[in-house]
């Protein structure tokens, strides 16, 4: 029963939401709050700023799209700046057709839908209230019925403009219904809905010889001639077109380069001019945002053709690539599986990981720069520290080339292969291993996978273990030493104590013995070999350190083992060692002794219940971690 109750409340909210007046009376209430007199651009732009906005290294972040589209901030910021913003304030923007262009499974369709859902709620807020005249089936701005000349006095009264003319049927209506008293006209708050058909339409072309342009414009009522006496009569015409149902919000036009010459032509002068033809009517007006979406090759195709120009120049294109960050690639499959019949399937931690950077690497042009290749590319764009590049270089790597991320493996083929194993293996459980040796049969049957594109995907699939590799050995390692933060923590003090005593030329003192020592070379040396510093670099590394530590003592900051990126790594690593051996011993033996087995037990419980594993997938790390360290 709590779902038919919450059906039960949400009947009654919008009922409660519900307004009815003359037009008169909501003349008050655009008085009152000016914004109800907006425009569709206007809303659509107002309810994306509304859901909040959040800057991220000085980049803006929408809320709005925060919760379904992931590693697409730049685009999204270009989308809401360049076009939404500037079709709110009436400029020239808002008088073309918003075409997302980019590659397939990259997050067109999504962007769509959420403007179309977000609409729908929008409506039935404060902010985002619509009213329309009632009865109208193209549910029409009342301010349409505000004469033509007395429109500048009205601006000057309301501060609000008034575009288009009122529809034939409403012009007829406020004759023989109201007697030309537009104070009287019935005025009513309307909810947008797509499966009702107000406010939100959607037009996919099919067959052109079978499609009618009423599709989009509304057709005449043959069975009503008889009772109105004429075609040209508005009564005897369903306004029931996508053109007509989507005023006021937005209309989505599928596969717009597919469709034929006729239907694209209606709307250049519905974005140009704010109007279209439809029957034997003068031009009817129509307040909607058109948003359609292709890919980058029929674009090419439809831009190539002259006869396309005009159209062309009454589009606004928002290239829409494919994310381009590994953890938000992840994100990608995660909602992805979330929604699919597989949610159940236990998935090891990193398995995505490993298909997210394989992913990832298909999508990424290699540098002219020699010294970045592409797994430092992939982890400069992750945001990842990367030795010797600072945010400029990421910033010149990103303007390196603007088609980056519109080619390359999309997100769909990923969770299709990873359905694949599931349903194949019948299995509870699946790993990184699972993951890429699924990714690496599919690309045998993948139809737009060229021979040397295979070649290269096939090394990235190699690449992809490789950085698996470390993953799962630092996984296990991690999970073999007993309060890991601790040792790092103790460890580090310990390297910092010894370091500002040597750049200092001091003694320390034995914390035991109270005897004074010198500082612990061997101790140093054999942190700073695990990231490469030379004998002849030590001294400057060291005087580094402590340059940051003094630097974080004066703002106070605490300085620990997070606080410089190849400290951190040397530090880790020499952890690592200390511990490879008791690793390789443990996790390889074929019959481990009571010891040893005690050891094992406690890693698994540490791996389930500290880093998402389940007995199964964490058993068969230690097994192939145990494999890699014997080699």
């Amino acid at each position: 029963m709590d779902i038919l109750n919450k059906v039960k409340n949400d009947r009654e909210t919008e009922k409660q939401l519900g307004w009815e007046g003359t037009f008169a009376e909501y003349l008050d209430l655009v008085k009152e709050n000016p914004t109800i007199a907006q425009t569709a651009h206007s809303r659509v732009y107002n309810m994306i700023k509304n859901a909040g906005v959040k800057e991220k290294d000085n980049q803006k972040m929408y809320q709005f799209f925060g919760s379904a589209i992931f590693g697409l901030e730049s685009a999204i910021e270009s989308l809401v700046e360049e076009y939404f913003h500037p079709a709110a304030r009436r400029l020239d923007v808002r008088k073309r057709i918003l075409l997302l262009m980019g590659p397939v499974s990259g997050g067109k369709s999504t962007i769509v839908s959420l403007l179309k859902r977000g609409l729908e709620h929008y409506s039935r807020t404060d902010e985002g209230a619509v009213y329309a005249i009632k009865n109208c089936p193209m549910h029409e701005d009342p301010l349409h019925l505000i004469p033509q000349h007395l429109r500048e006095d009205f601006h000057e009264e309301y501060g609000i403009r008034i575009e288009g003319s009122l529809s034939p049927l409403n012009t007829m209506r406020l004759e023989k219904e109201y007697g030309g008293r537009i104070e009287d006209v019935k005025v009513q708050r309307i909810f947008f809905s797509e499966d009702k058909r107000v406010g939100i339409g959607t037009f996919s072309p099919s067959d052109p010889k079978s499609q009618d342009i009423a599709d989009l414009t509304g057709s005449i009522d043959f069975s009503t001639i008889a009772e109105f006496g004429s075609e040209s009569d508005p009564r005897a015409y369903r306004f029931d077109g996508e053109l007509n149902k989507a005023n006021r919000g937005m209309m989505e036009f599928q596969e717009i380069l597919k469709s034929d010459e006729k239907f694209l032509w209606h709307l250049l002068s519905l974005t140009q001019e704010g109007n279209f033809k439809a029957g034997r009517f003068a031009l009817i007006s129509a307040d909607e945002l058109i948003i359609a979406h292709t890919n980058e090759s029929e674009y090419k195709s439809f831009i190539s053709n002259k006869k396309n120009e005009a159209l062309h120049s009454r589009m606004i294109v928002m290239p829409i690539p494919y994310n381009l960050k590994v953890s938000e690639e992840e994100r990608i499959y995660q909602k992805m599986i979330q929604e699919s019949d597989i949610a159940d399937v236990h998935v090891a931690p990193h398995a995505l990981r490993a298909a997210a950077i394989f992913s990832i690497l298909t999508r990424l042009k290699e540098s002219k720069k020699q010294t970045v290749d592409v797994v430092k590319k992939m982890r400069l764009y992750d945001g990842e520290s990367v030795e010797g590049y600072n945010q400029i270089d990421v910033e010149d790597l990103l303007n390196e080339y603007t088609d980056e991320g519109m080619s390359g493996i999309d997100p769909r083929y990923v969770i299709n292969r990873i359905s694949s194993t599931i349903i194949r293996k019948e299995v509870p459980s699946i790993n990184a291993l699972d993951v890429l040796r699924s990714l690496k049969e599919g690309l045998n049957q993948h139809p737009s996978i060229s021979k040397d594109d295979l070649e290269k995907y096939l090394n990235y699939i190699s690449i992809a273990r490789k950085e698996y590799d470390e993953i799962a050995k630092k996984e296990v390692q991690k999970a073999f030493v007993y309060s890991y933060e601790e040792s790092a923590k103790t460890l580090m003090d310990n390297y910092l104590d010894n370091v500002e005593a040597y750049c200092n030329q001091n003694k320390l003192r034995d914390p035991l013995t109270g005897e004074e020592m010198n500082p612990d070379e061997k101790l140093m040396r054999s942190i700073e070999e695990q990231i490469g510093i030379s004998e002849n670099a030590k001294k400057g590394f060291r005087e580094e350190i402590l340059i940051r530590l003094s630097a974080y003592a004066r703002k106070g900051k605490r300085f620990d083992y997070q606080s410089h990126e190849r400290l951190r790594e040397a530090i880790q690593k020499k952890l690592f060692a200390d511990l490879k051996d008791v690793v390789k011993i443990t996790t390889s033996s074929k019959t481990p002794n009571e010891s040893q087995l005690k050891k094992i037990n406690e890693v698994i419980a540490r791996l389930i219940d500290e880093h998402g594993y389940n007995s199964v997938s964490a058993n068969e790390l230690l097994r192939y971690v145990g494999s890699l360290l014997n080699r």
